[in-house]
């Protein structure tokens, strides 16, 4: 991971994907924040919008996160994201909307840091996506969750294996020890 060339993306931490199965991944995402944020990389906040006659509507009958408080960034986030880089809003899976694809094509970022809800659907779609784009996609297992339980998580992990590999799978720990390493690095410099 080439923390320099990095952003962290924050995927879809809204209240309407917060429940009993994706709680535990809040305060693991918001350390994380705070860490990338005081090493003076740069954070991305997803939201996701659902609309009328969408196809989650049409072919899942899902009509939630169409409007505020379900769409409101965790409480824990809004001040993290108010302070972000940016904040990506989309209609579907994945962060690479064409605003996205801008601010990283601009950015000049190599390597895009996943965390967020759900693992096996936006997290999942936009890192296959980023790989296809020739990122460099990383997953932060234990800061990522599934509203829909630990069995969907896992399967989101599994597929993510396949499509964009085993070695792009990476936890907290390894994420804190690279930026520690890069500060320490920017400092003697």
């Amino acid at each position: 991971m080439d923390i320099g060339n990095a952003a962290l993306i924050v995927i879809d931490v809204q209240n309407g994907f917060v429940n009993h199965h994706s709680r535990h991944a809040v305060p693991t995402i918001t350390r994380l924040v705070t860490q990338w944020t005081a090493a003076g990389r740069p954070v991305i906040f997803t939201r996701y919008f659902n609309y009328r006659n969408s196809p989650y509507e049409r072919f899942f009958q899902w009509r939630r996160l169409t409007d505020s408080p379900e769409t409101d960034i965790v409480p824990e986030l809004v001040v993290a994201a108010a302070h972000a880089h940016a904040v990506i809003d989309k209609t579907g899976y994945t962060l690479l909307t064409p605003e996205a694809d801008e601010l990283i094509r601009r950015a000049g970022w190599t390597d895009l840091v996943f965390c967020g809800i759900a693992t096996e659907s936006c997290v999942l779609k936009s890192a296959a996506d980023a790989f296809e784009h020739g990122l460099a996609p990383w997953i932060i297992t234990d800061a990522c969750a599934s509203d829909a339980g630990p069995d969907v998580h896992d399967a989101g992990l599994i597929v993510a294996r396949r499509m964009i590999g085993l070695g792009q799978l990476v936890t907290v720990g390894n994420v804190s020890s690279q930026l520690a390493s890069y500060v320490e690095d920017s400092v003697v410099e």
